[in-house]
């Protein structure tokens, strides 16, 4: 898959979208090279790997290019050995809402008690279901990319910096 990716972020509240998941899988992912917007990402999904090329956000981050490339999972082991200190662990769950799926991510480890949904749009101004689940929305925010949770995970933040900015996200 290549393209443009447009994808709105939230925080999540409960764990209602546990019982609306159609599925689940554990992801471990690392980042080759991270830096000036632009990052290098190899993950493992269950059984399978990936290797992802994401530019620059834009729009206030709600869109960035990227590009992905399924690999074996042998691959994938290999190059989480060049990959930046710092990793991602975490559960995603698929949870539909009206045309859409939610990812929610519930993270492990470092970033423990960090869960958050995106939702993949077609458009910037598509419109989509709003589940319960859904709090505080936080896209743009640079702190909750993956990339920035391997730098400074979620277990160093202040109280301060766990509330999010105000007014941040698209519309």
């Amino acid at each position: 898959m290549s393209g443009l990716e447009i994808e709105r972020k939230f925080l999540v509240r409960g764990e209602s979208y546990k019982r609306m998941a159609s599925g689940s899988s554990r992801i471990r992912q690392g980042y080759i090279c991270s830096g000036h917007g632009r990052t290098v990402r190899v993950r493992l999904r269950g059984s399978r790997g990936y290797l992802t090329i994401k530019g620059p956000s834009a729009d206030g981050g709600l869109s960035r290019y990227e590009f992905e490339k399924e690999i074996t999972a042998g691959e994938a082991e290999q190059l989480f050995r060049l990959c930046e200190p710092g990793a991602i662990d975490k559960t995603r769950w698929l949870v539909p809402a009206g045309r859409h799926t939610f990812e929610v991510d519930e993270f492990h480890g470092e970033n423990e008690g960090l869960v958050v949904a995106e939702v993949e749009l077609g458009s910037p101004g598509e419109p989509f279901e709003r589940p319960d689940f859904l709090g505080v929305e936080v896209t743009g925010e640079h702190r909750y990319y993956n990339s920035c949770l391997t730098k400074r995970p979620y277990r160093l933040w202040s109280e301060a910096e766990r509330r999010p900015s105000q007014g941040q996200g698209p519309g």
